[in-house]
């Protein structure tokens, strides 16, 4: 019997899809196994670390094309281009790798072959950008080269002395200032760890529980499963460095879960898109940009998470009463007590593959050592307690070897991004933008602290769409950071402000990258979803400018008790009223004019000068009186109305 040649022909293709996805797992393996080595067994020399690295990540995400093309149109053709990337970026780590040495001495003398090895790969570069990130971090990227090489044909600020096509090329490519340089080290070195992390306790179970714990807990609430998802959100996205792998993470569970109660579907989504974006800024991992911040302001780590812990939990009782005022309003009821999770004695013991390595975290991290060694021994903590203690994972220890494979992926995410973004670095750098800008700020912006603050706030949202949040941090610091520096807000108050906006910029239109992948799981309008994650973390996008003008909130910064429990005072007061006014209800239905009365003595409660905030305080005060006497007295006619038909029935 003979085989057709259209059946060989498959089977050839079938042989080579296995081989191309067994190649991508392996290799993927390899990354996360290069970020659990270095944190806690061996070192590697500078060279290796970071362009080898980034040698596995760029290898990683083309295998991974190419095995994704025989489920789209034009698989040959994608398929040969994807392999040519693939050709052409392994040529130029090669050769980076093979004058390396001389390189860092500075005794090698480029040729026009390594000008265009070097160009070719930050062409793939771009591209792969463009797969990972998206079109944002590219256009930036395209538009920095292009102002290196023709900035000195600019007006205003963004004339420069010129750079010839060698400096480019030495600046971004065959240095370790620009695609190879100190941010992409300290991800290898110290973020990957706590990619695989989060990773890992996901393989093992700890989220399922950590979701399940969520609704046991605040399944009583009005709120119900939305409380659940601002807790879980919460707690799994500190660990998590997407915003987007966080919505998808616990929102696949908690969206429509949201909606069954009678949420409406924007709602949902923008609920878990606002929770998911508020983990970036949770202690004590804060999605691993503390650590990147750490090292790019020198101040140690434990201060970084102090300063960001009470921020952080405003932001989250913010969005805690704007859902029970939603609930209230729409007459939604908590879960019934036989719907709720119950809680068994296996739950409490699972709780420790979470709780436990989190703490192994937090002690080697009082105790001295690096983040990296603490992200390591957490990860054999939690492998450990997963082994012990979760029977899925001893019948299926592959589980395991799963959230390796997924830490690679997103790890290779992240290594491109932050090699894209060492472009921008290095131009910069050469051209002294970076410099110029801050100046023009502080002339443009004169004396204002608030009016450079704002443009700092828009150049945030602006430059950290569409990324993911260390990227966005990186850019939006680099650029802007240093003019605010200059009118005197301490470096740590600065840094946390920039990572506030540029979080917030993934619900921020129009790009709303968590709106976008929020919007399939609630089945809603992403714009929609976007406006009403904006509206519940309102508070979020005024939190920075609170910390600026009371430092004392950072518990680090000039911290004195008297300014630090006045501004918790009016903080909190002011979440009461922008909560009502957002949700439009407060102990009854609100109309246009009180909303907006709400709003204006909420902002009057933040004005940094004593009378404004003295009065808006009262005024707030006598509000918020008033909601609870009406609260009450509801709450008594409701239990009179409820008795007289029980004593009707009878």
């Amino acid at each position: 019997m003979t085989t057709s040649p259209d059946t060989e022909a498959e089977r050839s293709r079938g042989r080579f899809d296995r081989g191309v996805g067994c190649l991508v797992y392996l290799v993927s393996i390899l990354l996360a196994g290069v970020g659990v080595y270095v944190a806690g067994i061996g070192v590697l020399d500078e060279t290796h670390l970071r362009v080898g690295t980034f040698g596995i990540a760029g290898l990683l995400l083309l295998l991974h094309a190419i095995e994704r093309r025989r489920v789209q149109s034009w698989p040959v053709l994608r398929r040969l281009l994807d392999t040519l990337l693939l050709v052409a970026l392994l040529v130029a780590i090669h050769r980076y790798l093979q004058i390396g040495e001389m390189l860092q001495v500075g005794l090698y003398a480029f040729t026009t072959q390594d000008l265009a090895i070097g160009a070719v790969g930050l062409v793939v570069l771009l591209e792969m950008t463009r797969r990972a990130i998206g079109w944002p971090l590219l256009v930036i990227c395209v538009l920095m080269v292009l102002y290196g090489l023709y900035g000195q044909h600019l007006p205003w600020i963004f004339e420069h002395a010129g750079m010839s096509f060698r400096q480019l090329m030495q600046v971004t490519w065959y240095s370790f200032d620009g695609v190879f340089g100190n941010p992409i080290a300290i991800v290898v070195s110290m973020i990957l760890i706590y990619v695989v992390f989060g990773s890992m306790l996901e393989g093992i179970g700890a989220g399922d529980v950590l979701l399940k714990f969520a609704f046991a807990l605040t399944g009583r609430l009005r709120g119900g499963p939305a409380h659940s998802a601002i807790a879980a959100s919460g707690a799994f996205g500190t660990m998590s460095g997407s915003v987007a792998g966080n919505v998808v993470g616990t929102g696949v569970i908690t969206i429509p879960m949201i909606r069954n109660r009678g949420f409406p579907a924007s709602y949902a989504g923008g609920l878990e898109a606002a929770a998911s974006s508020g983990g970036q800024f949770m202690p004590p991992v804060m999605g691993a940009v503390a650590f990147i911040m750490a090292d790019v302001t020198g101040i140690p780590y434990l201060t970084i998470a102090t300063a960001a812990l009470v921020p952080a939990l405003f932001y989250y009782l913010a969005l805690f009463t704007a859902v029970h005022l939603e609930a209230v309003k729409r007459d939604i009821k908590p879960i019934p007590k036989a719907e709720r999770p119950h809680l068994t004695l296996h739950d409490y013991l699972m709780s420790l593959c979470f709780l436990v390595p989190l703490g192994v975290v937090v002690t080697l991290l009082i105790a001295g050592r690096s983040p990296a060694f603490a992200g390591f021994y957490a990860v054999i903590t939690a492998v450990v307690l997963g082994i012990l203690l979760n029977p899925q994972v001893r019948q299926n220890p592959r589980c395991l070897v799963d959230a390796l494979y997924a830490a690679g992926i997103s790890s290779a995410k992240i290594i491109v991004a932050v090699g894209a973004i060492g472009i921008l670095i290095g131009v910069m750098n050469a051209t002294g933008l970076g410099l110029r800008f801050a100046n023009t700020i502080m002339a443009v912006a004169g004396d204002s602290l608030f009016l450079a603050l704002i443009m700092m706030m828009l150049g945030s949202l602006v430059l950290g769409m569409g990324m993911p949040t260390v990227p966005a941090y990186l850019i939006i610091v680099l650029v802007m950071g240093p003019a605010i520096e200059q009118m005197g807000v301490a470096t740590l108050i600065v840094h946390l402000f920039v990572v506030y906006f540029g979080v917030l910029s993934s619900i921020t239109p129009p790009v709303a990258l968590a709106a976008f992948v929020a919007a399939p799981i609630a089945n809603a309008n992403p714009m929609r979803i976007s406006v009403d994650a904006c509206r519940l973390a309102l508070i979020g996008f005024i939190i920075p400018f609170v910390l600026v003008y009371n430092p004392s909130l950072s518990l680090v910064e000039a911290f004195q008790w008297d300014s630090f429990l006045w501004a918790v005072a009016r903080l909190t007061l002011a979440i009461w009223l922008f909560s009502s006014a957002v949700s439009g209800y407060a102990a009854a239905h609100l109309g246009a004019v009180s909303r907006t009365i709400r709003l204006a003595i909420g902002f009057s409660i933040l004005v940094p000068v004593v009378w404004i905030e003295a009065l808006g305080f009262a005024l707030g005060a006598l509000l918020l009186a008033g909601d609870f006497l009406q609260s009450r007295k509801a709450g008594g006619q409701w239990n009179a109305l409820v008795n007289k038909r029980t004593d009707l029935s009878q």
